[in-house]
């Protein structure tokens, strides 16, 4: 989004409460008082680590696709004033990729989570875990990706001091065997 100017943008503030992150072990999103996704593309992984931390409350500016609880950050600031902007991916150095591991997961859906046009792309579970999967399957599987659901997923991910995130190969729903 390096082509928008952020300061044209509606600004939108919150405690972040959780942060998101992809299978490959970066931020790419979080969560402001508990309620509200804001996306960001990983190349902004870095900075956000190292400028925001659980509990600040930040500024975002960006845009809000129709049909869904996300916002699109252009831009970021920190509570310390530090404004994080999306001048795409050529303009942030590049990371190497931890290898994920197997991972088997189960818990309650507590949101659906949303690409940056406001595509389905997959949940965050109680225990804050964010399963993710491509928007055409996640369109598929809709139904386990509800607040509310109860469901086990497999798959390959990593878990490290911002959460767990797995690339999801198979989901099933739980079922209470009482």
């Amino acid at each position: 989004m390096h082509w928008i100017d952020p300061a044209c943008l509606p600004e939108t503030h919150g405690k972040v409460t959780h942060f998101l992150m992809n299978p490959h072990g970066e931020l790419d999103g979080a969560i402001l008082d508990g309620t509200l996704q804001i996306h960001f593309p990983p190349h902004l992984s870095k900075q956000v680590a190292k400028h925001i931390a659980l509990g600040d409350r930040i500024r975002v500016r960006g845009v809000k696709p129709r049909g869904a609880d996300v916002i699109a950050a252009v831009s970021l600031t920190s509570k310390q004033g530090v404004e994080i902007i999306d001048e795409g991916p050529e303009h942030h150095e590049h990371s190497v990729k931890p290898e994920g591991k197997s991972m088997d997961i189960q818990g309650e859906v507590v949101r659906s989570l949303y690409g940056p046009k406001g595509e389905l792309r997959g949940a965050l579970l109680d225990d804050g875990t964010s399963l993710r999967m491509p928007p055409h399957a996640a369109a598929e599987l809709a139904n386990y990706l509800a607040p509310g659901a109860h469901v086990q997923a497999w798959g390959h991910g990593v878990s490290n001091k911002f959460g767990s995130a797995i690339d999801v190969h198979d989901i099933a729903e739980l079922v209470d065997s009482d």
